[in-house]
């Protein structure tokens, strides 16, 4: 759920920005920085990191860590102004069948939209991070499509919840389909 500063009168997905890599690449950079070893990769994942995407206009990165307790990582990004999402979803999600533990960050209050994740490298959680963003990536099909989707739901349904939940059946079926390609390509997480 969003921090109050976040909330937006509706769901909004755009086209495609071409400098969504940029951007990512100037959070990744703070990020790295801040956390030094505590950081195994910061990837960028979700919708802004699939060119030809359209997508909500929010950057998603994932911090892939060893420990998701230790080394003052809560005081570390919050020293860096950002805030630790409290709701069970940012806690635990289910990738594939399987529960994995996380920790999600809102942006500093007025800073560029994004979401921190943090999750255990090679936990199917981040695995499952990848495998959407490569997948999409591939398949322009899958692209096309899952685009034209997003677009269409969220002209039709402009409540942030009912869309997150919509969407989260929808992802289900995608992933599904890059589960199958991962097999026929040999795919592996980088």
């Amino acid at each position: 759920m969003p921090f109050p500063d976040e909330i937006h009168a509706s769901v909004s997905v755009v086209d495609y920005q071409p400098g969504w890599p940029d951007e990512f690449e100037l959070i990744a950079g703070r990020l790295a920085a801040a956390l030094g070893h505590r950081a195994v990769a910061v990837d960028h994942v979700g919708s802004t990191s699939v060119p030809g995407l359209p997508a909500k206009d929010c950057i998603d990165v994932q911090v892939r860590t060893a420990d998701l307790d230790g080394d003052g990582l809560v005081e570390t990004m919050e020293g860096l102004g950002f805030r630790l999402r409290p709701e069970p979803w940012n806690v635990l999600e289910v990738s594939s069948g399987t529960e994995s533990r996380k920790r999600v960050f809102a942006p500093p209050v007025g800073a560029r939209s994004s979401n921190i994740h943090f999750r255990i490298a090679g936990g199917p959680n981040a695995r499952y991070a990848l495998l959407f963003r490569d997948y999409l990536r591939a398949d322009e099909a899958a692209r096309i499509g899952w685009g034209a989707f997003k677009q269409r739901l969220a002209v039709s349904v402009t409540d942030w919840a009912d869309y997150g939940q919509i969407k989260a059946r929808a992802t289900q079926v995608l992933i599904a389909g890059a589960e199958r390609w991962a097999r026929e390509t040999g795919w592996s997480p980088s």
